[in-house]
């Protein structure tokens, strides 16, 4: 036990649980399956969702709101949809209350139900969609590039903090588009788009595939996905990307006069990501000392633990640094001067590890005599002493320097835990051990969900850059044209 964290090696799912809560990411709340999320796990969010908006805006995208309710004869107009969302719904049913008649509290009133039962939102295609039909007639209106950051719900049994709540937070993009190679392009560009996100602010390396059949989105023609691996070797899908096709364009009869003057059909697509990615985020980079944070997502970048025995040498040292921490802010660095008395130097030092800030800075008074001070930095615990002459540019460089490190980690476990097996009895032996496995498959539902009885194995993805290859399915012999990555997920 280390500051209350289970180890990873002991139990990895409440050493999980016991970091969300001991780093005051989140907590459970006083609704089942609901979550609190805490004042340092949402800056950690908002920091995702600036991040995030800016690359949608550069895209051409623009936000916009609608309703939490969907009228359930909505959901009954796209069938593979409401089949997909059917178990995990919230339904309202009555729209007031009243006092009991005994005192006790309050009821349903049973004169207040509804004429047409109200979902409470798992995904808004269909009151999205409904509305299209209104803003689209003309070629003229189209491309539709719409993004709303909102809550869903889904009606989780079996709920973990950030990886599966029944009410979580998240953006949905939904556009609409006059040809399908416009919208096909569409959904490709935001799988990208996540993609790089993931990489280069997560610091987390990711595959980029296709879905399968059985594993698509509902309603979907398409489901591409970027696929992650945590440090237990289970995978986490960590964004999705839809081609919709005319699915819902046709369900909701949402058509557009073209340049030829016929009437035609649009086309799709819908996008996301969620708070999942805090856990993903989570399993990814930290260790049993609590988190590690990517500099870019950190809330506090740079912490400043003043070493003091008196208010002179504390101000002493704030004089000196004053200019210093004005210039990292001014270069968007932000930075935390912790001139608490309440706790001794040793107890902060473990409390900002537990938080996972990327570089502490320790200085006390005899160091502002030889005009250096301590850096730790959070990813790999090693310490330096530097000259305070010229430390803005040695924290940049350092910041940087742990962003990269932070995702080449990452990216050295997959590769470490990912196999390729060409036998039933080596992808059992391996899918024991965690890990993706590439394993040749034969394309149909049948064998990918007797694979899954058998294992609890998924296949995560098609690789978009799987090149072909010729070899026979693990499980059934059969002829297959191509590796896929199979893998236990969360």
């Amino acid at each position: 036990m280390s500051k209350g964290i289970t180890s990873r090696n002991e139990d990895y799912s409440e050493w999980y649980l016991d970091l969300v809560k001991r780093a005051d990411l989140a907590e459970n709340s006083a609704v089942r399956g609901c979550m609190v999320i805490k004042p340092y796990g949402y800056s950690i969010w908002e920091k995702m969702q600036r991040a995030l908006d800016d690359k949608f805006k550069e895209t051409g995208h623009v936000n916009a709101y609608f309703p939490l309710f969907i009228p359930k004869s909505y959901l009954s107009k796209e069938a593979s949809h409401v089949e997909g969302f059917a178990k995990e719904c919230a339904v309202v049913t009555h729209y007031r209350l009243k006092n009991a008649p005994d005192g006790s509290g309050v009821i349903v009133d049973p004169e207040a139900k509804l004429e047409e039962e109200l979902i409470v939102r798992p995904t808004s295609e269909t009151v999205i969609w409904s509305t299209y039909k209104n803003w689209v007639q003309s070629y003229r209106d189209l491309p539709l590039l719409i993004n709303q950051w909102a809550n869903v719900v889904r009606w989780e049994m079996r709920t973990r903090l950030f990886l599966r709540t029944a009410e979580f937070l998240w953006q949905e993009g939904h556009t609409a588009h006059a040809t399908s190679e416009e919208a096909v392009a569409e959904a490709e560009q935001m799988l990208e788009v996540y993609a790089k996100f993931a990489e280069e602010w997560l610091a987390l390396p990711v595959i980029r595939g296709v879905k399968t059949p059985n594993e698509r989105f509902a309603g979907a023609v398409e489901t591409y996905c970027i696929e992650a691996m945590m440090q237990d070797g289970k995978a986490l899908q960590a964004g999705t990307s839809h081609f919709l096709g005319q699915n819902f364009a046709k369900a909701f009869d949402v058509q557009f006069l073209g340049k030829d003057n016929k009437l035609e059909y649009v086309w799709g697509t819908s996008w996301g990501v969620s708070t999942r990615l805090m856990g993903a985020l989570i399993m990814a980079h930290s260790d049993d000392q609590g988190l590690v944070l990517p500099p870019k997502l950190a809330p506090i970048q740079v912490v400043i633990v003043p070493i003091f025995r008196n208010d002179e040498q504390l101000n002493a040292i704030y004089d000196r640094l004053e200019p210093i921490i004005k210039e990292l802010k001014a270069k968007g660095i932000s930075v935390k001067f912790d001139d608490s008395s309440a706790e001794k130097p040793g107890w902060k030092f473990a409390e900002y590890e537990l938080r996972g800030v990327p570089v502490r800075m320790a200085i006390g008074a005899r160091d502002l005599e030889n005009g250096t001070t301590e850096l730790a930095r959070r990813d790999t615990k090693e310490k330096q002493v530097v000259a305070i002459d010229g430390i803005v540019e040695t924290i940049q460089n350092l910041l940087e320097d742990i962003q990269q490190n932070i995702y080449n980690k990452a990216l050295k476990f997959r590769e470490e835990n990912t196999f390729k097996v060409d036998t039933w009895e080596e992808f059992q032996e391996k899918i024991e051990q965690g890990g993706f496995l590439l394993a040749h498959w034969d394309e149909t539902s049948e064998t990918e969900d007797q694979i899954k009885d058998a294992t609890k194995a998924t296949i995560r993805c098609i690789p978009l850059d799987s090149p072909e290859e010729e070899g026979v399915c693990i499980f059934s012999g059969k002829p297959s044209k191509r590796r896929v990555i199979f893998a236990r997920a969360y």
